[in-house]
């Protein structure tokens, strides 16, 4: 035989020369549920190993994220007051606002993407203002691109609307020039599918629905072009970046926006990808390592630029140490 592939495989060196893919700790991006109060640092108990923390305690999670080689935050908030209009999401001295606040302090050179949703901040838990028991898409993008202004404004060098409304990422955009923050980068979750695999998201974040679901504004998980449409839309209205969520389960979708999208395009690996790895890690079933690194792989593989991922500072050390 002439050709025989197996050479490129013959040891790790060679192995690490030919990778199609290459990760680095620049495209990792960590999220982090900051709770309304003082003094907190509490276990997620449907997310082992994830916590919860307070405005004051959220400069020691940076600090070992930092460490790692992980300088991208992404921050999702729980008040402890909400109601119909979801208005402590807006509110400049809100949850979200004060850990902007203390983290741009304390660490002046990391990313912060806040995200901008309604869902952690309404009574109902739904993602905008209702009429009726449908969300009412039209008088919602007042409030997102107020959200993401008060963001903007209190520190956040990304803005990242997750609530899939018509036409909110022009809203945002016009409402973030107008009010001089014209360097404040939007981050879409353009492809954004109504999906089982945030359960333990809305357990950490308390933002499960009261009633109904989100299948009338989140995406069908039956469709790819729509996805595309999505993603190519928002690019149209100002996103600089767009996120395919959830990860692993549409790979599919994630290398078909790849392939259209002038911008970078991130992938999520979610709360249910991470829970159940866990799990099963738990239980003896999958080397933890392994099989974190691999997804990530699978990740970057499909087309993702940025993976926003739980497993973030555990993958920026494999990579520092040189096992990924």
């Amino acid at each position: 035989m002439i050709v025989r592939p197996r050479r490129l495989r013959k040891n790790k060196i060679i192995r690490d020369m030919a990778a199609e893919t290459r990760l680095s700790p620049s495209m990792l991006v960590y999220p982090v549920f900051i709770r309304e109060g003082s003094n907190i640092i509490e276990d997620i108990p449907a997310m082992p190993g994830q916590k919860r923390y307070s405005p004051d305690t959220f400069p020691r999670v940076l600090e070992e994220v930092q460490r790692a080689g992980v300088n991208s935050i992404l921050l999702f908030g729980i008040p402890e007051h909400k109601d119909e209009f979801g208005s402590e999401a807006y509110n400049e001295n809100g949850v979200i606002q004060q850990a902007l606040r203390v983290g741009k302090i304390h660490f002046p050179d990391m990313c912060f993407i806040g995200d901008v949703c309604l869902c952690e901040y309404t009574s109902h838990g739904h993602c905008g203002l209702l009429k009726g028991e449908t969300v009412d898409n039209d008088p919602t993008l007042d409030l997102l691109a107020k959200t993401a202004l008060s963001q903007a404004q209190a520190g956040a060098d990304i803005v990242a609307p997750s609530d899939m409304m018509d036409g909110r990422v022009a809203a945002i955009r016009a409402k973030l020039d107008c009010a001089g923050m014209d360097d404040t980068l939007i981050f879409s979750y353009a492809v954004k599918y109504a999906s089982a695999f945030y359960g333990p998201f809305r357990e950490a974040a308390g933002s499960a629905p009261s009633f109904g679901d989100r299948k009338s504004y989140q995406m069908d998980p039956r469709n790819v072009r729509e996805g595309v449409r999505e993603a190519l839309l928002d690019i149209e209205e100002g996103a600089d970046m767009i996120m395919v969520k959830p990860g692993l389960p549409y790979l599919d979708v994630l290398r078909a926006v790849k392939e259209v999208s002038e911008v970078p395009v991130g992938a999520y690996c979610v709360s249910g990808e991470y829970s159940m790895i866990k799990a099963a890690v738990e239980r003896g079933w999958l080397d933890e390592k392994r099989v974190i690194a691999e997804s990530a792989v699978c990740l970057a593989r499909g087309g993702a630029d940025v993976i926003v991922s739980y497993f973030a500072p555990e993958l920026a050390r494999m990579m520092k140490e040189g096992e990924l």
